[in-house]
């Protein structure tokens, strides 16, 4: 292999992300802790707009659409650890309908990744007969999903 592929597909490698090392992580509602919600196994950031339909006789027959408003939610899954702070956080924030201030962060390269406020708008626990307990934490965040690692770049932020 010539040494000009080596550099380059490492250097590919080097910048591609690991899932097992993105975490979510909720802050306590005073705002000094800040707890890795334990057991995370999945972890899916949604980003979605609404468009709407403004399709008109002259559309020469096409759906014509404009973009409305964003909107973001984190799916969270894993193992259910009942005695972590977290999840006893997770309950309560569910019980007192309060929102969170969640923080997505690469565990890997301690960097910031994703931030913002959520409510919690869903906490099953399931328990298979075969298999570990497990929980599953949806969060619809309220405002924006604040991009982490491009306000680190930008000196204005």
């Amino acid at each position: 292999m010539s040494e000009t592929l080596r550099t380059e597909l490492t250097s590919q490698l080097n910048t591609a992300l690991a899932g097992k090392d993105i975490l979510l992580s909720i802050w306590d509602p005073t705002g000094a802790t800040l707890l890795a919600v334990a057991g995370q196994q999945g972890l899916t950031i949604n980003r979605d707009k609404d468009t709407y339909e403004v399709t008109s006789k002259d559309s020469n027959g096409w759906k014509e659409n404009v973009v409305g408003n964003k909107e973001w939610s984190i799916d969270n899954d894993g193992v259910y650890v009942r005695s972590h702070d977290s999840h006893k956080l997770l309950a309560t924030i569910y019980e007192e309908d309060e929102p969170v201030l969640v923080k997505v962060t690469n565990q890997k390269t301690l960097t910031d990744m994703f931030g913002g406020l959520a409510l919690l708008t869903s906490y099953p626990v399931e328990a298979p007969y075969d298999d570990a307990v497990t929980y599953t934490a949806s969060l619809t965040g309220t405002g924006a999903l604040v991009d982490l690692e491009d306000a680190e770049q930008d000196p204005e932020v």
